[in-house]
């Protein structure tokens, strides 16, 4: 192997690369474009629930419960119905997430020291967000039971006692913001994607163009070559993955809790697996145009669906959570998450180092035994 010849052909590819002016925005620049749209786009947290009230008691009492369930940030008045008829309509119409029913027998059940039902009618088409309006009715209720046993035990000079008190305290992520959860996974899709259609795509160049017959009977070997096509974009995809950071930091307050030099060798792991797979891709293919979709088809739908990104592994069926170690991605989204979110270090996640390491061994000998048998 020799350096020389490595970096002739890395500084061929620098100066194709600026030449293709619109191939060096789409690496430089998409990347960050997708991490603002995901960042913003994909969120699961849910506010401003559109709220609608049917009270049917209207008295001071029922008065003061909805204003104490709309006092959270998370309701939006949206206005009152006179009769069930238009309750439907409205849940139909999605002119309501939520609608509140107070009976007739509120107060009097209220001064009689019965239980009232209130029904709470949560628009379930969307299981996830129905499921978090539900947590979060259930806590405003909690909350204003709460004030009603102090006020009447205040009354009656008696002193509330809870013998198990429950203190929720959230690790790594604090405020539950969705964006520190989904970023880090976004950084490895952003990755994957451009780093194997980038390395695929330029050394399917050669063959398009013929060129690639003139580098066989050349000095250059198959080693100096394939390395010499695939430094430059390597390097690029280490500037993107330091962008996307710096960016995250900005506009998503995510700070590296761990150790900025692990995460560093860890993501030049990852892209040596992602590379391995864009070479591999790149001898399957003859023209650009296939090397794009099989690149795509390989790094986008597993880097989204399989990868843990947004659904979560544990939660899929045996046979698909064995299926969702085709893709790198999902190592390299524990490694950066346990780096970037919980602070901890490798011995948390060598495992998944040793697996990029072979996922990159295995396709880089496939890539090998395949053009030996074309040539």
């Amino acid at each position: 192997m020799k350096l020389g010849l490595i970096k002739a052909v890395s500084k061929k590819e620098v100066k194709h690369l600026i030449r293709d002016y619109r191939m060096l925005f789409v690496l430089l620049f998409f990347p960050l474009f997708l991490l603002i749209i995901f960042g913003y786009a994909v969120n699961f947290d849910v506010h401003h629930i559109a709220t609608i009230v049917y009270d049917q008691d209207k008295s001071d009492v029922s008065r003061d419960f909805i204003k104490s369930i709309l006092s959270s940030d998370y309701f939006d008045f949206s206005g009152n119905v006179e009769n069930e008829r238009d309750i439907k309509t409205h849940l139909d119409r999605r002119q309501a997430q939520l609608i509140v029913v107070i009976p007739n027998d509120f107060s009097r059940k209220y001064f009689s020291n019965k239980n009232v039902n209130v029904q709470f009618l949560i628009d379930g088409v969307d299981g996830n967000t129905a499921t978090i309006i539900q947590n979060y009715v259930n806590l405003a209720s909690a909350e204003y039971n709460k004030k009603l046993s102090y006020k009447r035990a205040s009354k009656l000079n008696l002193k509330l006692y809870n013998p198990v008190s429950l203190e929720p305290v959230f690790w790594f992520n604090p405020d539950l913001n969705t964006s520190k959860f989904l970023v880090p996974g976004l950084i490895a899709m952003i990755l994957i994607i451009t780093s194997v259609i980038s390395v695929s795509l330029s050394l399917v160049r050669e063959k398009e163009r013929g060129t690639i017959e003139q580098i066989k009977i050349s000095s250059i070997g198959s080693i100096e070559l394939l390395l010499g096509k695939t430094i430059p974009y390597f390097i690029l995809a280490l500037f993107n993955a330091i962008m996307i950071l710096i960016l995250s930091y900005f506009l998503f307050g995510l700070v590296i809790k761990g150790n900025a030099v692990l995460l560093f060798f860890s993501t030049v792991i990852f892209l040596i697996s992602t590379s391995s797979l864009g070479i591999f891709i790149s001898v399957v293919a003859n023209s650009q145009q296939v090397a794009f979709s099989i690149g795509t088809f390989s790094t986008l739908l597993p880097s989204v669906i399989l990868s843990g990104f947004v659904f979560p592994i544990e939660s899929m069926p045996g046979l698909i959570q064995l299926l969702t170690n085709i893709t790198p991605a999902k190592f390299y989204i524990v490694i950066i998450r346990a780096v970037l979110l919980r602070g901890v270090g490798i011995e948390a996640f060598w495992p998944q180092l040793i697996y990029l390491l072979l996922f990159a061994g295995v396709f880089l000998i496939l890539a090998s035994l395949i053009n030996r048998k074309k040539l």
